[in-house]
């Protein structure tokens, strides 16, 4: 049986007559809803109409009156109920509109479902979803967005101020503003988020002003600070994700970064302030600030360096006054001692600020090591850093020291020590001086506790690498040997009962590398220790025939028994002073020519031995003339009238100034160092310019040293002299390396 043909028309009056009652549903009017039969009914009529034999195929025609629909209806009901409102009321309205369209578009979509399956598949149409959507977008959107643009801005700037508004409104309202890009993102972007920054960048340009001027520098970041939270929170609540990154970038930049400049330099209450008066909560809240925009601690770190800068300097200048003061009371030396240990005390304060305050970011680390470099290698009053550095482990070191600290708290200030060592440049002339000062300890029973001399050993090593410590980590070594050495001498002279040195004798055997290099002079040695040396010869000869003993007689002590007239004295002296005093048994008198002759001692140190003997504290010899200076006319004679309170006595020698050699001693090392530098570079790289030569040499060296340019190119001539370097003939810039 054929099926009856359903003609445009009359096939349209029955839809006109659901769509109708679609229409006032949306409009809340009276109406039973659709039921089941209703709406097979609707969507048969299309199913019919499109499946009908041409020419009375409707498809392409219905396609056209399923968007006409949508345009009647946003016409004659949509926009005027939009136009007759404003502001909030009408953005509640576009909302409404927009769910009633949706819902418009998902129950035509169905009624007319077979144009999509068929039809608009064919034909590569845009679907009906589409369709619809595109209505609202091209008639309802493009009317009334720059309206609701407004109306939104202006709430959010209400919000701002303090006044309550209908936060789920904005979000139905930015979510038209999504959902009518259809996937993309380009008309929230177009249409609303430009305004919306544009809008926020002038609202928070107008707060900065103001609150520049008005406010304190923490007062000021506490706004910011909240600013940027609230704009967050405002995100979350109802603009789009993708908008979050850009208004914080938007309200940093009129907040922070057109003012950091004038903030940070507040004058009671900038960065330096902060830094003076340690508001470490205020630094921390600076630091989260400035964080995240690029570059923008840049200014708080040079203003941290400067700070630090100016504290370290004004440290070094007070020790210098206080030095200076103290000259003629003899406190010179105190004064360079409390200065390390106030150096350690701010580099602790400062690197507390760098991981607390500034959570440990790279630039605030450079910032204190750059400004410690610039008053860690100061000179105060004629003494090196390196020296006061090694001077200060050595009073921590030794026993009797000034520093009177529980093991705990030495290996803390040694570790803190060898932190300092990091900024200083010359490592190479603390290694010396440290290691002359390890020396005494060592060799004069000085040092207070071996584990912790091997403790700072192990952190230098850490700090400096294996080199730095070698020869100082010889030296501990040495000392446990020649205890050992001492021991089996001992045990010799029990086993030969024959051998008699006569006295009682202790020798230190050490290996020459290791330690700094002592004058040895052929010192005459009396008759009484000169059998004590040949004993232990003999004893060392039985042990080892490889090795020469050389006698450093300028280390060694004695104590000599003086029998004065009231009393009889126990003297502690140096070898040096007891060959001279002992020269008084065979003799009441002597000049200054003959003790000289006797002992074969230069003027200089017998100067130095006789004024310790005859001028200063003790005096056990009596001059002629009777005065402070030594002259090669003087005669001496033992004073027998001697007394003191004590029965055991120390005679000191006046101490030398061992500052020159020690710095001699490590030019020389440096000459070899840069020497080795240069031919290392030139051997890898066989011709080189000269600037770069110089440039790797420094960089090279820099880990111990900062080598001096001129130094450098002394160095490359004395090379060339000695054919492991020549200019290129036709480029005198230009080094190339002899094999």
């Amino acid at each position: 049986m054929e099926r009856k043909i359903i003609d445009l028309d009359q096939g349209w009056a029955y839809m006109l007559k659901g769509i109708t009652k679609l229409k006032r549903i949306l409009e809340g009017l009276p109406e039973d809803p659709f039921s089941s039969e209703d709406y097979i009914f609707l969507y048969t009529t299309i199913y019919n109409m499109c499946t009908q034999k041409p020419p009375h195929d409707y498809s392409q025609q219905l396609y056209d009156m399923y968007r006409e629909v949508f345009d009647e209806y946003i016409a004659s009901m949509v926009l005027p109920s939009l136009k007759e409102k404003h502001d909030e009321f009408m953005l509640s309205e576009l909302v409404q509109r927009w769910l009633n369209h949706k819902v418009m578009v998902r129950w035509q979509s169905r009624f007319f479902h077979y144009l999509d399956r068929y039809f608009v598949a064919r034909r590569s149409l845009p679907a009906l979803y589409e369709v619809g959507l595109a209505c609202f977008r091209d008639l309802v959107y493009q009317e009334v967005k720059a309206n609701a643009r407004d109306a939104v801005i202006s709430l959010i700037d209400k919000e701002r101020e303090g006044e309550q508004i209908d936060r789920a409104l904005l979000k139905n309202v930015i979510d038209i503003f999504v959902a009518i890009g259809m996937g993309q993102m380009e008309l929230y972007e177009q249409d609303f988020e430009v305004h919306m920054l544009q809008d926020s960048g002038a609202y928070y340009s107008r707060k900065a002003s103001s609150w520049i001027s008005d406010d304190s520098c923490p007062d000021y970041m506490l706004k910011a600070e909240e600013c940027l939270k609230r704009e967050r929170d405002r995100v979350s609540h109802y603009l789009h994700i993708s908008s979050e990154q850009k208004l914080v970038e938007k309200v940093q930049h009129e907040l922070l970064v057109v003012y950091e400049t004038q903030l940070l330099e507040k004058e009671y209450s900038g960065c330096r302030a902060l830094l003076r008066d340690d508001k470490v909560e205020d630094l921390s809240r600076m630091y989260r600030l400035y964080h995240k925009i690029p570059k923008g601690l840049d200014p708080v770190s040079t203003i941290f360096k400067q700070h630090v800068t100016a504290e370290g300097m004004a440290l070094v200048q007070q020790a210098e006054d206080l030095a200076s003061s103290q000259t003629a009371n003899g406190g010179v030396g105190v004064q360079e001692l409390v200065l390390v240990r106030k150096i350690i005390e701010l580099h602790d304060k400062y690197m507390a600020y760098v991981n607390d305050c500034f959570l440990n970011h790279s630039l605030f680390h450079k910032a204190l090591k750059e400004a410690f470099e610039v008053f860690c290698n100061k000179t105060v009053l004629g003494s090196s850093s390196a020296e006061l550095l090694a001077t200060f482990c050595d009073n921590i070191l030794k026993k009797g020291g000034s520093e009177k600290l529980s093991d705990e708290a030495i290996e803390e200030t040694l570790e803190k020590v060898v932190k300092l060592l990091a900024y200083i440049s010359d490592k190479d002339l603390f290694a010396e001086f440290y290691r002359k000062k390890l020396a005494r300890r060592l060799l004069f029973d000085r040092s207070a506790n071996e584990d912790h001399e091997k403790s700072i050993l192990t952190k230098l090593k850490q700090q400096c690498g294996a080199q730095f410590t070698s020869k100082m980590e010889g030296m501990v070594t040495d000392l446990t040997l020649a205890r050992e050495n001492q021991n089996s001498f001992e045990e010799y002279l029990h086993k030969n009962a024959n051998v008699n040195p006569g006295l009682d004798l202790t020798v230190t055997v050490l290996t020459t590398g290791f330690w700094p290099s002592y004058k040895s002079c052929d010192l005459s040695l009396p008759q009484e220790m000169v059998r004590c040396v040949e004993v232990f010869k003999e004893f060392y000869e039985t042990k080892t025939k490889h090795r020469k003993l050389t006698w450093i007689y300028s280390l060694g002590s004695c104590n000599v028994i003086g029998k004065f007239d009231s009393k009889t004295i126990e003297l502690i002296v140096s070898t040096y002073q007891a060959a001279a005093l002992l020269l008084f048994n065979n003799a009441d008198r002597l000049s200054y020519s003959e003790i000289m002759t006797q002992l074969n001692l230069t003027h200089d140190d017998l100067v130095r031995l006789l004024h310790s003997l005859s001028c200063a504290k003790y005096k056990i010899l009596n001059k002629e003339p009777n005065t402070k200076t030594i002259l090669p006319t003087d005669n001496f004679e033992f004073n027998s009238k001697f007394t003191d309170r004590m029965r055991r006595i120390k005679v000191p020698l006046p101490p030398v100034d061992e500052r020159k050699r020690v710095i001699e001693d490590v030019d020389k090392d440096r000459r070899y160092a840069i020497d080795a530098a240069l031919v290392r570079i030139m051997k890898s790289r066989k011709v080189l310019g000269h600037q770069q030569l110089v440039m790797e040499c420094v960089e090279q060296l820099g880990r111990m040293f900062k080598p001096d340019i001129k130094a450098i190119k002394k160095r490359m001539e004395d090379l060339i002299t000695r054919d492991y370097l020549e200019r290129d003939k036709d480029n005198q810039n230009i080094f190339k390396y002899l094999a």
